[in-house]
């Protein structure tokens, strides 16, 4: 088992990984709590709930299973509303813990609940797609989306432990490992030059799902988002560079409609239309644009973000985005590989990028 820990303000906790680790989840049940609250969706509950369950059973402890609905669609202060409905018609108390079985909506949708519910309840991380083991589940950002805007209502909430279980990953659809190591790549731009040569040299073996491959690009990950959370955990500062690409990738989903593209394919054409406009404001080389282009590829992601209603509409989603300061979007950009700062650009030069990456 390799162990990253996160210390942040808000709480410190380890992350673990390992094959196997649903099989221990009763050991990160706190001995005062009073009941389990699994929160979960059909798709996993059907492929590991059962096997969650017994294991949870072992702590003798009260356990509900709240079933959302799966997808990022909804991802809705509607159906976070079902988990305080189970919750309080269990009668579950403060000392209840929650249990997110899942990707990164579950993940979300089960921290903002314990974030709120009573003002705050314990709750442990179980995720289940590449995505959420590699960014989502880590660092205690919790929300819901809204029509105007993507997670514009959540907390910053910590959780008590993240039990990452690799095995789960031969569960997935090519499609959301993919989405997964878009999110994996990100943080070789962002932080570290030799990472991202490191993607580049093994995106057939990652995206083959290599297990010894996938827990280096796991734990890699985890600890660069521990170390950036660790220095910023509420993003008033350093933690925005987590966010590249994702200004262009919120403004598909939503021009989209939220689940028609995944999460991590849209952040993945937001990395190529980032360094594309890194290189026009930054001067980032055009041959590392297409080094990310050809990545991004590699990986199976779109490396074309759709065309929408037009520039104007792709601007108005951004300017909802949460990382919009005062009338400016802001973006997260490459001066080079490896290193990250946050710009504003003008207006010609964003309509050019987008022109220039969309079909």
């Amino acid at each position: 088992m390799q162990t990253v820990n996160v210390a942040t303000p808000g709480g410190e906790y380890p992350i673990r990984i390992a094959p196997g680790r649903l099989d221990t989840l009763a050991a990160t049940i706190p001995d005062d709590a009073t009941s389990i609250a699994l929160v979960t969706n059909p798709v996993v509950h059907a492929l590991m709930g059962d096997r969650v369950t017994r294991e949870l059973a072992k702590t003798g402890r009260k356990i509900i299973t709240v079933m959302l609905p799966d997808g990022e669609a909804y991802k809705s202060l509607d159906t976070l509303n079902q988990i305080f409905d189970a919750m309080l018609g269990a009668k579950l108390d403060r000392r209840s813990v929650i249990v997110a079985l899942g990707g990164g909506v579950i993940g979300d949708m089960a921290g903002f609940a314990a974030a709120v519910y009573m003002r705050g309840v314990r709750f442990v991380q179980v995720p289940t797609t590449l995505l959420s083991q590699v960014d989502s589940s880590v660092g205690g950002k919790t929300a819901v989306n809204h029509p105007m805007g993507k997670n514009m209502i959540g907390a910053f909430y910590q959780p008590i432990a993240v039990e990452i279980d690799t095995e789960v990953l031969n569960t997935l659809p090519d499609r959301e490992m993919s989405a997964g190591l878009a999110e994996v790549i990100k943080y070789g731009l962002i932080l570290d030059s030799e990472f991202f040569a490191w993607c580049e040299q093994h995106a057939a073996a990652l995206r083959a799902r290599d297990p010894e491959l996938l827990a280096i690009a796991i734990r890699k990950s985890c600890e660069y988002k521990a170390w950036v959370v660790s220095k910023d955990e509420r993003e008033t500062g350093m933690r925005a560079i987590l966010n590249l690409g994702h200004t262009f990738g919120h403004a598909i989903e939503a021009g989209m409609g939220y689940g028609q593209w995944l999460h991590g394919e849209a952040v993945g054409c937001g990395l190529v239309m980032a360094a594309d406009l890194s290189a026009e404001l930054l001067g980032f080389p055009t041959a590392d644009v297409e080094r990310v282009r050809n990545l991004v590829a590699a990986i199976g992601c779109p490396v074309q973000g759709p065309r929408l209603e037009g520039v104007d509409q792709w601007v108005s989603l951004m300017m909802g985005d949460k990382k919009t300061e005062g009338g400016q979007i802001t973006f997260v950009l490459l001066p080079r590989i490896g290193e990250s700062i946050r710009r504003s650009a003008p207006a010609d030069m964003v309509a050019r990028v987008i022109l220039r990456n969309t079909a």
